[in-house]
């Protein structure tokens, strides 16, 4: 039988679901070895939200394997999120078995570890902002807080039918914009004290409802969820957290990754994949480097800096360097896996449209509260360049249905802000795969060493069976999941010939627990070299004696929750 061969997508065009459905089981149906499919549950409107399990099941089950999670595509017209899932898939089903440095790195993960992809958690949002007149809301397309039709107030849409949502110009005397002397296509901010001049008001493309003629109020969407705010650690109710939903995982997108990570204890690892910024943020988001445990602070630390090294994003935490307000933190996202689950996580927000444009040495949120003009002109010459003038669209008239005469233009935020330009979109994609296999690749992976059989006299026996962490991280992962007591120490088993009455256990018990085990990350530089107490704790033995007919076989089985499992049988002999 010939399978079919390795999809060849276009990483430069936004895939609605139907399309992104069929990419994924095109995927499996090509390597029916590495890939399943699977839906985790609905969306708010019954779309399936898939998860593609990577591994090969030649080498064991996935549930057998330390695991990596990958989503994308929580925010509705983040779209770039998803396309780096997908590329990270397309790369590995494309570079298994093959004898390139990146293709044996692949196969050395998915051999020992399993990926687990979830391209767009989001699909309901992420088909309303593909539609052909878009609509850019955050998240889900349920209606929150309230479901009930603006009475009155501007609701940003696309007026002309060009398919963007651009701004709206109009002349006011006491507008708080003008048009910049160096290029006058380009609005800036009037400036403190400023009279005389030619000035205007600026407001989101949209259409008026119930309009007195005078005031503008801009309405917020209907859709007033940020799935993002609704996981378990940290939520707040909406007077303190916007979005944030009636209550933890009240959303079923939200819920069926909740389930899926909690059904899958071998996660030990995600990423997040979000728009836009151009860092890696990682945990936490509502206390300090100070506050967190020392320990699981220098491993983020340091796999935060091989991010940085291998995708030229830099790498920052979210409390101190990337918060919406100085006063503000950033509770109940998903950073939950490390708060409650002790899995190391990060958040990626990819696209940094600043950084393209050569526009050097600027804070990521406070940018946008207040910058040079020379920093706007550096984007227009960008646009003009390297976006056809596509990213900065001039001006044009337009009879606007409520307003009369208005100019629509300004920066396509969309497109060339929240999403980079198609010609782009492969580029900021092909960034992370590096980065994730080696983040995966330092999962715990628990080993056989090896078994023993000791007569102790004609049916009795001693069994041995001694197992090890070949990962660079402990088994448990992080001191959070000790501290959270998500993780046990190693569980081994023996299995005996059922309802013989002749084989009996004399001494173990049929299920006992061991120790954590360690694994090869040194404590400390050879330089700060010190003898450790602990040489060898990243191994572990269990021992039972049974009394059983020579020649009897009996399974043995160790476990480690995010280290996976080893299976063998011996035979007293």
């Amino acid at each position: 039988m010939t399978l079919p061969a390795t999809p060849t997508p276009s990483f430069d065009v936004f895939l609605k679901y139907d399309a992104l459905t069929r990419l994924l089981f095109d995927y499996a149906d090509a390597h029916p070895t590495l890939v399943s499919v699977d839906s985790i549950g609905k969306s708010h409107e019954g779309r399936d939200i898939w998860v593609a399990t990577v591994t090969n099941i030649a080498t064991g089950v996935a549930a057998d394997k330390p695991a990596f999670w990958a989503d994308g595509n929580i925010h509705a017209a983040e779209l770039t999120a998803s396309t780096a899932v997908l590329y990270f898939l397309h790369q590995l089903c494309s570079g298994y078995g093959t004898a390139t440095e990146e293709g044996r790195q692949i196969t050395q993960l998915l051999d020992t570890r399993t990926i687990y992809l979830c391209p767009r958690l989001n699909p309901d949002g992420a088909e309303l902002a593909l539609a052909d007149r878009p609509r850019h809301i955050r998240s889900s397309t349920r209606r929150y807080p309230f479901d009930e039709e603006p009475v009155e107030g501007l609701t940003m849409e696309d007026v002309d039918g060009d398919g963007r949502i651009l701004s709206m110009r109009i002349p006011d005397p006491h507008g708080a914009y003008k048009k910049c002397e160096q290029d006058p296509r380009l609005m800036v901010a009037r400036e403190p004290g400023e009279f005389g001049g030619e000035y205007y008001r600026l407001m989101p493309e949209g259409t008026l409802k119930n309009w007195d003629g005078l005031t503008v109020k801009v309405n917020k969407d209907v859709e007033g969820l940020d799935l993002n705010r609704n996981f378990p650690a940290f939520w707040r109710q909406e007077f303190e957290q916007v979005g944030a939903g009636p209550y933890p995982t009240s959303e079923p997108e939200v819920r069926a990754m909740v389930d899926f990570v909690v059904a899958h204890p071998n996660i030990g690892a995600g990423i997040s994949y979000h728009t836009h910024s151009g860092v890696i943020l990682r945990p936490m988001g509502t206390h300090s480097d100070d506050d967190m445990i020392p320990e699981d602070l220098w491993s983020y630390k340091r796999f935060s800096a091989m991010g940085e090294k291998l995708t030229g994003y830099p790498a920052i935490s979210i409390w101190h360097d990337f918060k919406y307000h100085p006063k503000e933190t950033i509770g109940g996202t998903q950073d939950w896996l490390y708060e409650h689950l002790g899995a190391l996580f990060w958040v990626v927000e990819i696209w940094s449209p600043n950084q393209a444009a050569d526009i050097k040495d600027y804070k990521w949120i406070d940018w946008f509260r207040e910058h040079p003009v020379e920093d706007d002109l550096k984007l227009l010459k960008w646009s003009d360049e390297q976006c056809g003038g596509q990213a900065h669209v001039d001006w044009q008239p337009f009879q606007h249905p409520q307003l009369g005469a208005v100019e629509i233009g300004g920066w396509d935020k969309m497109n060339y802000w929240r999403n980079p330009p198609p010609h782009l979109r492969e580029r900021e994609a092909a960034r992370f795969p590096k980065w994730m296999m080696q983040v995966a690749l330092s999962l715990p992976k628990l080993e056989l060493l090896r078994t023993e059989v000791r007569a102790l006299g004609p049916d009795t026996w001693r069994v041995r069976l001694a197992v090890a962490n070949s990962g660079w991280l402990p088994a448990y992962v992080s001191q959070r999941a000790l501290q959270r007591k998500i993780v046990r120490g190693v569980m081994f088993e023996i299995v005996l010939p059922p309802n013989d009455p002749s084989i009996t256990l004399v001494s173990g018990k049929e299920r006992m627990e061991g120790p954590q085990l360690e694994g090869h990350a040194p404590k400390n530089s050879l330089i700060a070299f010190l003898p450790s107490r602990e040489v060898t704790a990243d191994r572990a033995v269990a021992e039972w004696v049974v009394r059983a007919p020579k020649g009897t076989r009996l399974a043995l089985t160790a476990r480690a929750d995010r280290a996976g499992a080893v299976r063998t049988e011996v035979s007293l002999d």
